[in-house]
């Protein structure tokens, strides 16, 4: 039997724990009170003749109070009761102690691979994780009610990012780079002037990135347009020194062709200095800083010409990646790019048809750029094209006092995801059922939700000048209160959802790809989608439907869903949940068919989505990929391409990757061991998703297991 502890972990049933409580109570009254060994052996048998697989810790102790007020020692009971209550406020008074040792000695496995862009061997990135397991011990104590706690130990719902909770700091954003250019900004008192050249503004755009990211938990995204401006101003600036210096001496030519290498040399100095400056600065929450480069090639843009050369040497520099320690060319981590298809790139005749060949080239080695489609995107927001934050949510159309349009410089405040499966689950096929315990649910996360936004109210915006006064978000006096920025519409709060997939099996028998199980999905996704409307009419808060891509919130549902109800055919059985609307990976479903089947759901949630596919060996299929990202500007806002084949996507290889004498999955070509940053498809069974260390249907191999 396993017992399942009050934080959730799930361990072994030791009855010696169970005996050493009661006697402990046992000594502590008079003789005509205590029970016979004898008799405290029956209890705990009697819990054991249950047969039960596994076991709540609250409702073994409650057996054993019940046995022992059956046997007539009230006395007692209320002893067990009292060393029960003092055990609790022990644990209540020092609850973090394991967890932040196991952290400094690197067996917290939970923690150190909840986020794969923190190193938790670190010693920076480790003081930012203790103070996580502060926070949520915080949290989970004294700051959230005790139902909203409980339901998201149980898997009812998740409350994202407890570890930062403790703290008014807020998610996502689309950092204001415009005005933080033009108006200049301050940063640790220091006062930052316009840039003078492209050259600056790209080292100042990644001084702001990391300042902003140290001073919020979720990703930050920047449109990559507002350098162009300053590519022409060192342009003009070149002109008018070589005119100056050899105007009556030399041709024009031979001075404009001197312009264009000192131009050529600043752009790769400038993109150099952004992909480096990235990778290696260290935000005070221990990573890099999780940004997003938005590349969108505007006709309606002054600055298109320059913009197209920085976008086209954004591309060739991620295509040929960063050196490792060993001297390998392996692909950096961040930033993430997002390429925009339009009229005049999408591989119809465009002008920029050249910079998405490049694009799809970068798409097949590094796995980026992610692409989003101009046209669908402006049929679904009003006519606009804009980033999605850093944590792929997206915003809603928001008018400013003027009734402009305004994206930039505006934030999400946090999410709370509902476990759509467990609902199904529960039901057992009883429709009315469902959609009772879904409104019950979606209170819950309603709840939730209320509990973020009202965390953030009062917040001065003292607390990160650089957001709050200095242009990253607005410019706030000292002092003054950001509540306007939570209402309104003008920031985001999210409604997170995993599974659609398999409660549509639970519920009606067939995938949600099926016509009876599409009508069913597209009814509880327009459920979803209402409730978060309604709660925005209500609140005037801007309140989203999200298709969260948190991958590890996949595994962490299934894995509860399983501990509690067992195994379950293409449910609890697979060791994950399907991601939000996503088809399940081994549904039979050619590309344009998945797509164009799942950017219906994508418009339902419109507060972020994304698709993607997986294909085998990128590099091969270069013309395929072309004809696919042709189709998504026709078919579907917002995908991206995944691999099935061996490959690192460190450095790029796509051979066959082995397992080293250690056990582990080793690169042959970067020496990369990090399998996050690998897909391994094994051949011998022809298995194509994750490869895992599991303890379950397994090969044995030096004492360690590996799924195969």
């Amino acid at each position: 039997m396993k017992v399942i502890k009050r934080d959730g972990r799930v361990v072994d049933y030791d009855r010696n724990k169970i005996l050493k409580a009661i006697f402990k109570a046992n000594a502590e009254v008079d003789r005509y009170e205590k029970l016979s060994e004898e008799k405290i052996e029956g209890i705990v048998a009697g819990i054991e003749n249950l047969h039960r697989d596994n076991m709540h810790v609250e409702n073994i102790q409650d057996i054993i109070e019940q046995k022992i007020m059956a046997e007539g020692k009230y006395v007692l009971a209320k002893t067990y009761i009292i060393y029960r209550y003092t055990r609790e406020l022990v644990r209540k008074a020092n609850t973090t102690d394991d967890s932040i040792m196991s952290l400094i000695q690197n067996s917290n496995k939970d923690v150190m691979e909840e986020n794969s862009n923190k190193n938790a061997y670190i010693a920076s990135t480790q003081r930012d994780l203790i103070a996580g397991e502060v926070s949520k011990d915080l949290t989970e104590r004294l700051l959230l009610p005790e139902h909203i706690v409980a339901a998201h130990k149980k898997g009812a719902i998740h409350f994202h990012d407890m570890d930062y909770f403790v703290q008014t700091i807020f998610n996502c954003c689309l950092i204001n780079i415009k005005d933080m250019f033009e108006k200049g900004t301050v940063m640790n008192g220091k006062n930052i002037e316009t840039p003078k050249s492209f050259l600056v503004a790209c080292t100042v755009m990644t001084q702001i990135i990391s300042a902003v990211a140290s001073s919020q938990y979720g990703g930050q995204s920047v449109d990559i347009r507002h350098l162009g401006k300053y590519l022409r101003v060192s342009r003009k600036k070149y002109e008018n020194r070589y005119k100056e210096m050899y105007g009556d001496k030399m041709d024009p030519y031979i001075i404009e062709q001197l312009v264009d290498d000192r131009i050529q040399d600043e752009l790769r100095s400038g993109v150099q200095t952004i992909q480096y400056q990235i990778n290696t600065l260290m935000t005070t929450n221990g990573q890099s800083p999780f940004v997003t480069v938005f590349m969108y090639l505007d006709d309606e843009d002054e600055y298109i010409e320059e913009n197209a050369m920085i976008i086209e040497e954004i591309l060739r520099q991620r295509l040929e990646g960063i050196k490792n320690e060993k001297g390998v060319y392996v692909t950096p981590a961040f930033p993430k790019l997002i390429y925009v298809l339009d009229e005049n790139n999408c591989l119809k005749g465009g002008k920029y048809d050249y910079i998405t060949k490049l694009a799809v080239k970068c798409s097949a080695k590094r796995l980026y750029p992610d692409y989003i489609s101009a046209k669908k995107m402006r049929e679904a927001c009003e006519g606009n094209v804009f980033s999605c934050m850093g944590c792929r949510s997206f915003l809603s159309p928001w008018k400013d006092e003027n009734g402009n349009y305004k994206f930039e410089g505006r934030f999400n405040q946090g999410v709370v995801s509902i476990n759509l499966p467990q609902i199904g689950i529960l039901a057992s096929g009883d429709m009315e059922k469902f959609w009772q315990i879904l409104e019950e649910r979606l209170s819950l996360c309603f709840e939730a939700l209320m509990c973020r936004h009202h965390a953030l109210e009062g917040t001065l915006s003292d607390v990160s000048p650089i957001h709050w006064q200095y242009g990253a978000i607005a410019r706030l006096n000292k002092g003054e209160k950001i509540d306007k920025l939570l209402h309104d519409g003008y920031s985001s709060i999210s409604l997170g959802y995993i599974g659609l997939y398999e409660v549509t099996k639970l519920m009606t028998g067939v995938s949600h790809t099926e016509p009876v199980g599409t009508e069913f999905a597209l009814k509880l996704m327009k459920r979803l989608r209402r409730a978060t409307d309604t709660w925005k009419d209500e609140t005037g808060i801007g309140f989203a439907l999200y298709g969260t891509p948190a991958e590890s919130l996949c595994y962490r549902f299934a894995r509860i869903d399983k501990e509690q109800f067992g195994e379950i055919k293409d449910v609890t059985d697979k060791g994950y949940y399907t991601n939000s609307y996503h088809v399940d990976v081994r549904e039979k479903i050619d590309v344009f068919t998945k797509f164009s089947f799942e950017s219906q759901f994508q418009n339902i949630s419109s507060g972020g989505a994304i698709s993607y596919v997986e294909i085998p060996n990128m590099l091969h299929n270069l013309k395929a990929l072309e004809d696919i990202v042709s189709f998504i500007y026709d078919n579907i806002q917002y995908a991206e391409f995944n691999t099935k084949s061996d490959y690192c996507h460190e450095c790029g290889y796509d051979g066959e990757i082995k397992i080293n004498d250690n056990l582990e999955w080793e690169c042959p070509q970067c020496g990369n061991k990090d399998h996050a940053r690998m897909n391994v498809t094994r051949r011998t069974c022809g298995y194509l998703g994750e490869n895992f260390w599991n303890v379950g249907k397994t090969k044995e191999i030096n004492s360690r297991v590996l799924h195969i």
